[in-house]
């Protein structure tokens, strides 16, 4: 029989408790519809689907945001502990990459609707995501730095999360730039390639210490499960912004002093492209083994389970954008593939992600363990 609805553990808990980790919700359903949108076989109803999905995720981000502000206004003591506590601190990246989920939703399927409009509210949309992303890349780092406690035995892919959001903001901006102006359109570009470079070399940095604690320490525990996906985030934002920005540079800087360069950055982000893809591959075949390697330890559910879809979910996109560029088909029939297996992961934590709302589970904030 299904357990009945359990009491929160205070009044109010589902604002003081609630935290950015909800924000991967909308990451996670963002790209969903995303994919959706972009698989290169039709089917009826697809359309609807996937901008269903995608307003589906505009109420949930609207309904995070007024939640996290809540807490922020009203429960204000609450705010120092969560930006010192080691793990919640990260996943304030999650709140730019769940926005840049909603902007592209927002240029594949309004722009055709509204036009010029459209695309100019996705383009101040876009630039206030930038100001997010660039923030959380700064400010959490800082406080890892300077006031939180960290040690390599207890690192975890978490540490991406806030600096892979100028990643994901510069891979949006290649959807956003052919509808633009010339010059509105080299801005977005010179500053997409920015931030693609701040965010990856960072990403690269901290792959490589995942790597040294994983050989060092082994996997984390079960609760940290979700995280072993992470990495693939960045490989494959990384590839879909480098395609997606080439792709367009021609275009926008054509007729200037950087029109070679241009042409220059198609052919690199072609091949930076396909050798980013070989590095997510490797890391995604990783990643299933470990889940399978948890799966068998009987992993209890949390938010963190989020993590599984939006990597997933990025780098199916990015194999979408290799078929479109290369015109091989095994990239369409393996970003298929992966397509179907976000659906049912999606469906999955979406399921137990509703159960742990009945129940009142998700709304305990560790950052306030112990709090009155």
């Amino acid at each position: 029989m299904p357990r009945p609805f359990t009491r929160m553990p205070e009044p109010w808990a589902f604002v003081r408790h609630f935290t950015p980790n909800w924000f991967a919700m909308t990451m996670g359903t963002g790209v969903f519809a995303l994919v959706v949108a972009g698989l290169p076989w039709r089917f009826p109803g697809q359309g609807y689907l996937a901008e269903g999905l995608w307003l589906f995720n505009l109420g949930l981000f609207a309904c995070f945001a007024l939640l996290f502000l809540a807490r922020l206004l009203v429960f204000r003591e609450t705010l120092a502990p969560m930006l010192l506590h080691p793990v919640q601190s990260m996943f304030l990246g999650a709140i730019p990459m769940g926005l840049a989920t909603l902007i592209n939703g927002l240029v594949l399927f309004g722009g055709p609707r509204g036009g010029a409009g459209v695309y100019a509210l996705a383009q101040h949309l876009w630039w206030f995501d930038a100001c997010l992303a660039i923030g959380s890349a700064m400010l959490v780092p800082y406080l890892m730095f300077t006031r939180q406690d960290h040690a390599l035995e207890k690192l975890t892919a978490v540490w991406l999360l806030p600096i892979v959001a100028p990643e994901v903001a510069a891979a949006s901006a290649g959807l956003l730039v052919p509808h633009l102006e010339p010059a509105a359109a080299r801005r977005m570009l010179v500053m997409g390639y920015l931030m693609w470079g701040m965010s990856l070399s960072l990403a690269f940095s901290l792959v490589t210490l995942v790597l040294l604690r994983l050989a060092l320490h082994k996997l984390p525990d079960t609760d940290f499960a979700a995280t072993s996906w992470l990495p693939l985030g960045p490989l494959a934002t990384g590839c879909l912004g480098l395609l997606t920005l080439g792709r367009d540079a021609p275009l926008a800087f054509a007729g200037t002093s950087l029109q070679a360069a241009a042409e220059l950055a198609r052919g690199f982000g072609l091949v930076g492209g396909l050798a980013l893809w070989g590095a997510g591959l490797w890391w995604l075949v990783m990643a299933m083994l470990f889940t399978h390697r948890y799966m068998r330890q009987r992993m209890a559910f949390n938010l963190g389970w989020w993590g599984f879809t939006f990597p997933l979910g990025v780098f199916a996109l990015a194999t979408f954008e290799l078929h479109r560029l290369t015109g091989l088909d095994a990239f369409a029939w393996l970003g298929s593939g992966l397509g179907l297996l976000l659906a049912a992961v999606w469906l999955l934590v979406l399921r137990r992600t509703l159960g742990g709302i009945w129940h009142g589970e998700l709304f305990q904030a560790p950052c306030l363990a112990g709090a009155n």
